[in-house]
Formats: structure tokens, C-alpha cells, sequence
């Protein structure tokens, strides 16, 4: 069985073709620049990469690129479209009614077209994708929608409710969501074969990246996590501000004359690491400008590192004690210097970090000490063989 599996955004479009016998990726690509006269079209396949600049002017046309390399040319891994038996879809925002992956419908994708407001760049992107695969591959093949938020609604009441009055839950569904649920849901189930159970079990996975978000898990079910009603709860991350005293948002609107959407954009795209340190999100760069002695950049190194410590204490707390924790995503698995950091702060539980182990990047890897009373490991992430797996069991 062959599964595409598709992520679309508002003007980009990433992709993996995956046989489940063996789940071998075959391909993979991302279109970027959708509706912009300077397109970019990468695919890979075989080890190699092929890259153009076509005009895709909707996600239809990026359609058309990747069916053209699927099955054409030196990248070309199938003879027709007819060979995919089914495509699954990364949908953000599935709010309180969808706990698992399902086959789409006209329901569903009015489900998701209702949500927008929840989730307003990412909804509205993965309905295009949606009818961009149906008028490439016709309305016979098998989609199915698999929710960044359906694996945290598992969290009970108490966990994702916020402290404002009850009728704006019940008009607007004004809650805590949670996202990176097919990150989480992988690296969790992973670390629960790692230890040899689920039941029983108390992990915490830490899903470090450019948006970052830490989950507490418990027999394999989500007891909170750090994103809410949108990604940017939490903590801070390369460009979002994370959570913070919420009066601060009427008091700059005030002071600087700023419009909602403006005081939105400050907060997802102008603040977190970028904010303090003065222009920095990469990781690399700000670690770059701290060995050159920059005292902002050191200071959003540390007010993260600390920031997440305090969520990880605090989930220890709420999960009764710990039993693993886990690194992932782009910098939870390839930056040494901040597990290091995060698993000598948690010393007091005994933790100890191995850092001879510690010292490699996107490699599945036990990093603390034998005689570490808590296990740590690195687990790379694949949300897009979770996309596979649920879409294969659908059909």
C-alpha cells in the first residue's frame, strides 16, 4: 500500500509518498511560494534532489508539480497516479470533536472549514490541500485527516479549561487545544517500547523547535501540554512570546496605539528568541552570538532554558513523578548544549546527563548515566509516518 501524505500551508505544500510494506519513503518534496511568480518545486528521491521554479498559482497547480515528478523524469517512483491508495492529510485545528484520525467528508471538511477562526492560516491551507488532491487524483481515492490536536484531548477539564467566564468556552470553545499531537504521539510511543510499557508510565516529551511545545503523558494519554488555544502558550520560542501576564497586551495596544493584528504579529512573529535577543531565531546563530559575548542572545538562551524547567518541574508535579523524558524535534534533537542544560536542572531528581552521549544530533539516543535515577533519550520525530499509519488503517 502506498500512502501520499500531504502538509499543506498557506503558500507551500510538503510531501512524502510512503509504502507501508516496509514503510519506505519513495519520495519527498515541498512546493513553496504557491500564488507568487517565483516558485520553488524541490523533490527527492533515490538520494538525489531535483529543484525548478515553476509558477504554481494555487495549491492545484503544486499539485500538478509533485504528479509530474511522482511519475515522470530521473525522480519519477510510480508509472500512474492510480498506485497511491490513499492520501493523508495534516490537519492543525480539529477542536473537541475529533480525538483520532478519520476518512474525509463533506462533514469533515465542513468541520475544518469551521475551525478556521481557531486555527486562521493553517484550517483554510489544509482544506486547499484537500480539494487540490481531489481534483488532481478524483473524488474515488480514500483522504483522511489526521488533527495536530487530537491526540491531546485525552486532558481532562481541570487541564484545559482557562480561568475566563464559562460562556465564552461554550459559545466560542474558548480552551486549551494543544499542538504537535503527531509529534508527541510518536516520540511517546516510542519511549513507551523503550521502557516496555505503557501502562504505568510518567513521560515528558519535550518538542524543541522554531515553535516548541511540552506534553505530559501518562499511560500513553496526555495530562497537559503547554500550547493552548492557538500555538503560541506555552513557552517561549524563536519568534512567539509564549505566555505572559495578559494585561500586557491591552497595556501595549494602549501605550502604542496598535490594532489586534498588530499586537498579534508582535507576539508570533517579532518576539521569543528573536525579540530578545535582538534579531535571532536560529539556534545556531544565537549560540554563534553568545560565544562572541552578545548579553542578549545569552539572556534568551537562559530565559528559555529556565522557562522550560519550570514546565518540566511542574508536569513532574502533575504526573505524580517521571519515568522518562524525551527530546525532539529540530532542536530538541540536534542542540546538546540546552538538553544538558534542562537534565543537570533536573539534578535534584537525580538526573544525570552522559554528555559524551549526549554529543549527537537526530540519532535515537539514551543520554543520561547508568546511574541516572531518570532516563532521557533523543527521539526524532517522523509526525509524517504517523499521517502514514493512521491513513493506511482507515483504508
Amino acid at each position: 500500500m502506498k500512502i501520499l501524505v500531504i502538509n499543506a500551508g498557506s503558500s507551500s505544500l510538503k510531501y512524502q509518498l510512503i509504502d507501508m510494506e516496509g514503510e519506505q519513503v519513495l519520495a519527498k518534496g515541498i512546493c513553496e511560494r504557491i500564488g507568487a511568480d517565483d516558485g520553488i518545486f524541490t523533490h527527492k528521491a533515490f538520494g538525489n534532489a531535483w529543484k525548478s521554479t515553476p509558477t504554481m498559482r494555487n495549491h492545484t497547480e503544486a499539485f500538478a508539480q509533485v504528479k509530474a515528478a511522482l511519475t515522470e523524469g530521473e525522480g519519477k517512483v510510480i508509472n500512474d497516479l492510480s498506485e497511491v491508495d490513499a492520501i493523508g492529510h495534516r490537519v492543525v485545528q480539529g477542536g473537541a470533536k475529533y480525538d483520532r484520525s478519520v476518512v474525509i467528508t463533506d462533514e469533515v471538511k465542513a468541520d475544518i472549514e469551521s475551525l478556521k477562526a481557531l486555527a486562521p492560516l493553517h484550517n483554510p491551507a489544509a482544506l486547499q490541500g484537500i480539494e487540490a488532491a481531489t481534483a488532481t487524483f478524483g473524488t474515488a481515492i480514500t483522504q483522511v485527516a489526521v488533527f495536530d490536536t487530537a491526540f491531546h484531548q485525552t486532558m481532562e477539564q481541570k487541564a484545559f479549561m482557562f480561568a475566563l467566564p464559562y460562556e465564552y468556552y461554550e459559545k466560542y470553545g474558548v480552551r486549551r487545544y494543544g499542538f504537535h499531537g503527531t509529534s508527541h504521539r510518536y516520540v511517546s510511543a516510542r519511549c513507551a517500547e523503550l521502557l516496555g510499557k505503557v501502562e504505568g508510565t510518567r513521560v515528558i516529551t519535550c518538542h524543541l523547535g522554531s515553535g516548541s511545545s511540552i506534553a505530559a503523558i501518562k499511560d500513553g494519554k496526555v495530562v497537559d501540554t503547554t500550547m493552548g488555544m492557538t500555538p503560541l502558550d506555552g513557552f517561549m520560542m524563536g519568534t512567539r512570546s509564549g505566555g505572559f501576564d495578559p494585561s500586557v497586551v491591552t497595556f501595549l495596544m494602549e501605550k502604542e496605539g496598535l490594532t489586534p493584528k498588530q499586537m498579534d504579529d508582535i507576539m508570533n512573529k517579532k518576539s521569543g528568541t528573536f525579540g530578545i535577543s535582538g534579531g535571532m531565531s536560529d539556534d545556531r546563530d544565537v549560540e554563534a552570538a553568545i560565544a562572541a559575548g552578545n548579553e542578549r542572545a545569552a539572556l534568551a538562551w537562559d530565559m528559555r532554558t529556565y522557562q522550560i524547567l519550570k514546565i518540566v518541574g511542574g508536569y513532574v508535579a502533575a504526573l505524580g513523578g517521571l519515568d522518562a523524558l524525551v527530546f525532539t524535534a529540530g532542536i530538541g534533537e540536534n542542540q546538546p548544549r540546552i538538553r544538558q542544560e534542562i537534565i543537570e536542572g533536573l539534578g535534584y531528581l537525580g538526573m544525570k546527563c552522559d554528555t559524551v552521549a549526549n554529543d549527537v544530533r537526530s540519532k535515537e539516543t539514551l543520554i543520561t548515566t547508568a546511574d541516572s535515577t531518570i532516563p532521557a533519550w533523543i527521539i526524532p520525530t517522523d509526525e509524517e509516518m504517523v499521517i502514514a499509519r493512521d491513513t493506511a488503517a482507515l483504508v
